[in-house]
């Protein structure tokens, strides 16, 4: 029995998913899986078949156990000794967008089509947001 690929990309739906008191975890892999499209029957590893994810209230995200204090963030701003660093508390009262954002991220490819996939993620920190025009379904998980 030979598998059978799709060829062109399927057509594409839009979700909304609210994050309040959801773990973080948990939230970003399932965003990760509708990203992919592994939840599609025509699931192909090679083609972007995923979907549109919004996401609502990212400051209102939860993490287990002692993450709030323990979690870090790195990054290098390139110049000798340039590490820098922010607990995930900090990080949720600065730039909560980014926190959902780096989850889903990390649990993509590493490669150009991981690269495509982000870009069809969303993530807001008010309940509303400027996509409601392509009528995104509303996921529980």
């Amino acid at each position: 029995m030979k598998t059978t690929w799709i060829k062109e990309n399927a057509p594409k739906q839009w979700f909304e998913v609210d994050a309040t008191d959801k773990v973080l975890g948990r939230l970003a892999s399932e965003i990760a899986m509708i990203l992919m499209g592994k939840r599609k029957a025509i699931y192909t590893p090679f083609i972007d078949s995923g979907d549109f994810v919004v996401v609502t209230n990212a400051h209102k995200v939860k993490v287990t156990g002692n993450k709030l204090k323990d979690k870090k963030y790195y990054w290098h701003s390139g110049y000798f000794g340039g590490l820098k660093e922010r607990t995930f508390e900090k990080m949720l009262q600065e730039k909560p967008e980014e926190v959902i954002y780096l989850a889903v991220k990390k649990m993509l490819p590493k490669n150009r089509l991981g690269r495509k996939m982000i870009k069809k993620l969303k993530v807001y920190t008010t309940p509303d947001h400027p996509h409601t025009a392509q009528k995104p379904v509303k996921l529980e998980f």
